[in-house]
């Protein structure tokens, strides 16, 4: 696993994104991943994106994690949801840059899982998703029935703001999306971030491009 390296994205003028990238030589596909919501403390160091980045870039992926705007290093200032939709892209297209063009994932988690499922169901480039602790509570997920690409969607069975009947209802009505359910975990993965890393792993390497794994 090759060490990340800071790098910036320029979104707008007035908007430039505080990001980590890696790209290891000859690597099949990239992932960009989406931290949970800002003004709750989310930021790229979460343990669950950190996680993330770490089984994904030890299957030889490339992966790209930010700071949505207004968090951290990056300039500019919340925009409810819309705004972070414009940051994503500008991560797809600077991860697309480095690698060439190859094949695309998005990641993202609570918050960061809704920003990927608008962004990443309307985004050509992007052939997979892992939607993990997705608030159906609080956010539509609706436009996954945009695009059917292979998808994970894990949660935590005590998650709150992911309700187990929520969870069940939404990941039997796309038969694309593929369901994981860790037994004790909370919203935050508290004590429980190896058997999420196990179920990303298991995504990454379904999804990784035929002939290269």
């Amino acid at each position: 696993m090759i060490p990340e390296q800071p790098a910036t994205l320029a979104v707008a003028p007035d908007v430039a994104l505080e990001s980590r990238l890696a790209v290891p030589p000859g690597a099949p596909a990239g992932v960009v991943i989406c931290h949970p919501h800002p003004l709750y403390g989310g930021d790229m160091d979460n343990p669950v994106v950190v996680r993330v980045q770490q089984v994904c870039a030890d299957l030889g992926l490339a992966t790209l994690r930010f700071n949505f705007r207004g968090v951290g290093g990056s300039s500019g200032t919340h925009g409810g949801g819309g705004a972070e939709q414009d940051d994503a892209r500008a991560a797809l297209d600077a991860l697309s840059e480095a690698t060439g063009a190859r094949p695309l994932a998005i990641a993202g988690y609570s918050f960061g899982a809704w920003v990927a499922a608008l962004v990443g169901y309307h985004d050509a480039r992007v052939t997979a998703l892992a939607l993990i602790a997705p608030p159906l509570a609080m956010y539509d997920f609706g436009g996954v029935e945009g695009k059917r690409v292979p998808t994970l969607a894990v949660a935590g069975s005590a998650d709150p703001y992911c309700p187990a009947g929520d969870f069940q209802r939404f990941t039997e009505r796309f038969a694309w999306v593929t369901p994981a359910v860790i037994e004790g975990a909370d919203h935050f993965f508290f004590g429980k971030l190896y058997p999420l890393g196990k179920a990303v792993g298991g995504w990454a390497r379904r999804w990784i491009p035929a002939g290269t794994r």
